[in-house]
């Protein structure tokens, strides 16, 4: 099918101006069916340029800092943002320690009747697109709001919601008394509704749901609405708020979490030989993604230009990883491909890197294989050692944390490492317990989830 596509278009160069753009409106719909590397080499034969993608906001609501800057202090100072859960009695749990989000009161931001209305992850995911949009320095009365868009991403939704509904029919007498706001408040897509009715914006609106590679799917799907010239603004990230007795209780039997409730502050070590599971985390992160130009028309401040962004399976397991890591080192190689990059123009990776046994080696295998000797040149680190795993909402989190080591010259580090892994290459500069100095050119960012989704973005300074 490729091959008879390509064979249509390729005449197209000599085509018309006006039938150009038929064909070109035409080719951009159909391209949501057909691979991806197809519209790229279609451009490039047609000698159509996609536009370029920058980032002109962030926001963030994480572990380690409910604001962005607070954020940036926590990733220099290598912080832990893990201990004993206050959400509810987690005294008979196997793990009795996450990662919370701390002093949020969600009427320090929105009216009271809106917090009743909302669950907490649609709280978080207002709280973080209302910062972004901010340090934007968007006027939303001149912008074009039907070409402003919004895609959100959570991989659970509103789980307290859900929870808290369960258990109050099941104490009562049957009658069914259920909170008319019940359905609005848990379904996953109201982030992306949430932020579209708060600011009016009428443009392209979903949510992604692909577990823990959630936020960097709408990351890469909001700048290919950019590029493709159907969006001049799009408002992306995702929110999670999952530290609930269901959540824990699913992934502890899973065997996929940490039980050192003895240590909860070093127990999110990626790559220390006694790694055991990763830590459950909670937050946000907003990315204001804008058409270049039209960010410079308006003298934005621009954080980083978006080079590239690839999605994979694994086709191999629901929840472990491919053990040779295929479905990374073919998201490896496309990210790049499409960011129009080599491995020696990456400085920093930011991991998936969950403290898990299987994941943290499966994924620097990978790594290794595509990269090569240069895994001893670049920086190589695993944040959620810090924010511990924010599941839908760590692929916009670690993205912003990538932009910040861009912009501030870091590289934030894997904490809590204690004993080296005999099956990790020591060639790898894992970064380890304390930020290092390193100018930063190119960030690259993995997240993966449940279901063999595989995602990478790149981000490069303008």
């Amino acid at each position: 099918m490729q091959e008879n596509l390509l064979s249509i278009f390729q005449p197209l160069p000599s085509l018309s101006a006006d039938l150009k753009a038929v064909y070109t409106n035409w080719f951009q719909t159909v391209s949501y069916i057909c691979p991806s590397k197809l519209v790229k080499v279609w451009f490039s034969n047609s000698k159509i340029s996609m536009k370029r993608v920058v980032v002109t906001g962030i926001g963030a609501i994480t572990p380690i800092g409910n604001n962005v800057p607070a954020l940036l202090e926590g990733l220099q100072r290598g912080l832990s943002g893990a201990g004993p859960i206050t959400q509810f009695d987690a005294s008979l749990f196997k793990t009795q320690f996450a990662c919370e989000v701390k002093g949020f009161v969600p009427e320090d931001f929105m009216d009271r009747k809106e917090v009743r209305r909302v669950d907490r992850f649609t709280q978080f995911a207002l709280v973080t697109a209302d910062e972004a949009l901010k340090d934007s320095g968007l006027d939303l009365d001149k912008i074009n709001k039907q070409r402003t868009g919004v895609i959100w991403a959570s991989g659970i939704g509103g789980l307290h919601t859900l929870e808290r509904e369960i258990e109050d029919y099941v104490k009562g007498n049957g009658t069914p008394r259920h909170n008319p706001f019940l359905i609005p408040k848990m379904i996953t897509n109201m982030g992306a509704g949430m932020i579209s009715i708060q600011y009016g914006f009428m443009g392209i609106n979903y949510a992604t749901v692909s577990a823990c590679a959630s936020s960097s799917h709408a990351i890469i799907n909001a700048a290919d609405y950019i590029r493709l010239g159907k969006a001049d603004i799009m408002v992306t990230g995702g929110s999670e708020a999952t530290i609930a007795a269901t959540a824990v209780g699913g992934f502890t039997n899973m065997k996929a979490m940490s039980e050192r409730n003895n240590d909860p502050a070093t127990a999110s070590r990626p790559y220390d030989k006694d790694r055991d599971g990763f830590v459950l985390g909670e937050g946000g992160g907003a990315l204001i993604l804008e058409e270049y130009e039209h960010a410079k028309r308006r003298g934005a401040r621009i954080y980083a230009e978006y080079a590239g962004g690839a999605m994979t399976n694994d086709a191999y397991h629901i929840s472990a990883p491919h053990p040779e890591g295929i479905g990374v080192i073919n998201v490896l190689n496309l990210v790049l491909e499409d960011a129009g990059m080599t491995t020696a123009d990456i400085d920093y990776i930011n991991t998936h890197g969950t403290s898990t046994p299987l994941g943290d080696v499966a994924e620097l295998k990978a790594i290794s294989k595509v990269f090569g000797d240069l895994v001893s040149k670049i920086n190589v680190s695993a944040t959620k050692s810090m924010t511990g795993h924010l599941l839908g909402a760590a692929g916009a989190v670690e993205a912003i944390a990538g932009i910040l080591a861009m912009q501030h010259g870091f590289i934030p580090p894997t904490i809590n490492h204690f004993t080296d892994d005999p099956e990790i290459d020591p060639a790898f500069n894992l970064t380890f317990n304390e930020a290092q100095q390193r100018k930063v050119s190119a960030v690259l960012s993995n997240t993966f989830g449940f279901g063999g989704h595989n995602a990478s973005i790149v981000f490069k300074q303008v």
